[in-house]
Formats: structure tokens, sequence, C-alpha cells
């Protein structure tokens, strides 16, 4: 018999799984039936990205770096990845929030780069610091050139 892993994926399509195999709803109980598996997803993509914002934000401000740094951060790293710390660019291979290309570069920053989104957060703002001075010299160069 095949092993089964548990992930955060599995244990909600098993929780819609659930659901789906309930009797049918009608009228105000369909309003508050569990959401598509669509739904569930948007949602935790959407709390994982500001979660992920919450954790830069005092990053930026301990590097002295001001609200208007944290907006172009914001703005790239949308762009980037949507800030999800395991966004992978197939054609490229590039990582995590930053896209770290080669990927591997991140372990500088903590042997956890793959799965932690603080450490992948301050790798990349160590290397927009080392590249670009700051975060909207960082944002400037990728709307003049598409990449940073």
């Amino acid at each position: 018999m095949p092993t089964l892993r548990r992930t955060g994926t599995l244990l909600v399509i098993s929780a819609l799984a659930v659901s789906t195999t309930a009797t049918a709803t009608t009228g105000a109980q369909a309003a508050s039936a569990p959401l598509s598996l669509a739904s569930a997803t948007a949602s935790t993509t959407a709390l994982a990205r500001q979660s992920n914002q919450a954790i830069a934000r005092p990053m930026v401000t301990a590097r002295g770096w001001s609200r208007d740094q944290f907006d172009c951060l914001r703005h790239l790293w949308t762009r980037e990845s949507n800030w999800n710390h395991r966004a992978l660019n197939r054609g490229s291979g590039a990582y995590g929030i930053p896209q770290a290309l080669p990927a591997g570069k991140m372990a500088r920053a903590g042997h956890d780069w793959r799965t932690n989104p603080r450490t992948q957060i301050r790798w990349g703002l160590g290397y927009i610091k080392q590249r670009y001075g700051s975060p909207c010299r960082a944002w400037a160069h990728f709307l003049s050139r598409g990449w940073y």
C-alpha cells in the first residue's frame, strides 16, 4: 500500500473531499458551504503573502530604509514571486521570494533557505543592498529591464 505524506495541500484536499460527500444544502446553508479548492488556495496564498510582507517590513526598517523603500520592495517581489517563499521559475530555476538564481545562493543566509521566508528575505535584502543600494533602485532596474 502506498505511503501518503501529510502536507497542507493534502489536508485541504481531504477537508474538501469530506465536504463534498455531505448531503446537498439549500438556501442559507449553501451560502456558508466550504470554499472551493481554488478559493482555499487563493486564501492561503493571500495569507502567506501578507505574512511574508509582515516579516519583511521590520527587516527593511532595521536597515534604515523608509516606507517608500518597503513599497518599492513590495512591488518588486510581488512581480517576481508574489511573495511566495516556494515560488519556482521552471525556466530559469530561480526560487523563493527574491527569485534567487541560482537558488542555492540563499544557503549563505541559512540552512533553511528552501522553506523559511525570513531566511529568503534576509538574503534578498542583502542582495539588493549590495547590487543596487536600495529596493527603489532595484525596482527601477526591474522596470527598465524586466529583471533585477
